[in-house]
């Protein structure tokens, strides 16, 4: 009888000392109640608590959790339907706050977090939904922060993964971004048609001008040769008339030596001239803008007389320099 005691006592112990051991894993804690009323918590590592007096009531992580949103049904300020699902990013902070102040955590936090969505979404048109979700993020988690801090949770992120128009709205938007395509490629082909056309005018412009200043410099450059080459025609000229009348002089200062030297020699040169009158003649006929002449052949006499006196003053003017340089600027003006 007494073993069958100590066996019931020592079970009894060993049940109490197994119950009043309490191991809390790292990252979790846990309440304890005493006779129904909150009484301490458990942090992780080892934990006493006493024998059928103390309960862990709740035992829950405090690192962060994620919350998948399902696919809620909303309506714009522009009366679009839409579907929109989220992710919260959220943890634990006040373990006593989570489990007493209210009755189940995460179904309150799916529920306020809907009506959130379902408000926001109300204020903007359907455009402002796709272009402004980084703002929309942004005050959703400050909402839901400021909304669930009585409840000791924190809310660190809030994501909007997908927002669905309905399938009529995304059929005109396809429509419009169609319509809104071929507007933008019909503006540029006419922009290009026009930067085309622009450079095409300008292209023969600059030939046209190009065209002109090369006809420009080729009859500057025709008129400067024909400058230079007239210039030097008549270089030419004045160096021949001068070489001419250089020659002449010295003709007639040879003849006059002759003429000085050898009396005799005057009759061969009567004879010279009136040859030289006769082929003058001559040559006159024969061109082309020939005159008809008429001469008494009873001035020839007279005419050559008057060539033999010329030829008398130059014998003369040999002996007169003044008179021989003279004679020469008649001879270099009137050449024969």
């Amino acid at each position: 009888m007494n073993e069958l005691f100590l066996l019931v006592a020592l079970a009894l112990g060993g049940s109490a000392l197994a119950g009043s051991v309490k191991v809390i894993n790292q990252g979790n804690e846990a309440l304890v109640e005493r006779l129904g009323s909150y009484n301490k918590k458990l942090e992780p590592g080892l934990n006493f608590v006493v024998p059928f007096i103390d309960k862990v009531v709740f035992r829950e992580t405090i690192r962060e959790k994620v919350l998948d949103i399902p696919p809620q049904k909303g309506i714009t300020r522009d009366n679009v339907g839409i579907e929109v699902d989220a992710v919260v990013y959220w943890r634990i902070v006040d373990m006593e706050k989570a489990w007493y102040k209210v009755e189940n955590l995460q179904s309150a936090m799916v529920n306020l977090v809907l009506t959130q969505i379902r408000s926001e979404m109300g204020r903007l048109e359907l455009d402002e939904t796709f272009t402004a979700r980084s703002q929309i993020n942004e005050i959703l988690l400050r909402d839901l922060d400021i909304a669930t801090d009585p409840w000791g949770v924190k809310v660190t992120r809030v994501e909007l993964r997908d927002i669905v128009p309905s399938r009529a709205v995304q059929e005109s938007m396809e429509l419009q971004m169609s319509a809104e395509r071929r507007k933008r490629a019909a503006i540029l082909t006419s922009e290009g048609d026009r930067e085309s056309a622009i450079n095409s005018a300008r292209g023969k412009a600059e030939a046209q001008i190009l065209d002109a200043e090369a006809r420009q410099k080729a009859t500057i450059l025709q008129a400067e040769a024909q400058q230079k080459s007239l210039i030097l025609q008549a270089q030419a000229e004045r160096q021949q008339q001068v070489l001419k009348a250089q020659a002449t002089a010295e003709a007639l200062q040879i003849i006059a030596k002759t003429l000085k030297t050898d009396p005799g020699a005057r009759e061969a040169l009567h004879f010279l001239l009136a040859q030289h009158y006769l082929e003058m003649g001559t040559k006159i006929g024969s061109s082309d803008s020939s005159k008809v002449m008429f001469m008494d052949p009873r001035s020839i006499p007279a005419t050559l007389e008057g060539m033999r006196s010329i030829v008398s003053d130059a014998a003369q003017a040999d002996s007169n320099p003044l008179f021989a340089s003279d004679l020469s600027e008649i001879d270099n003006k009137h050449p024969h």
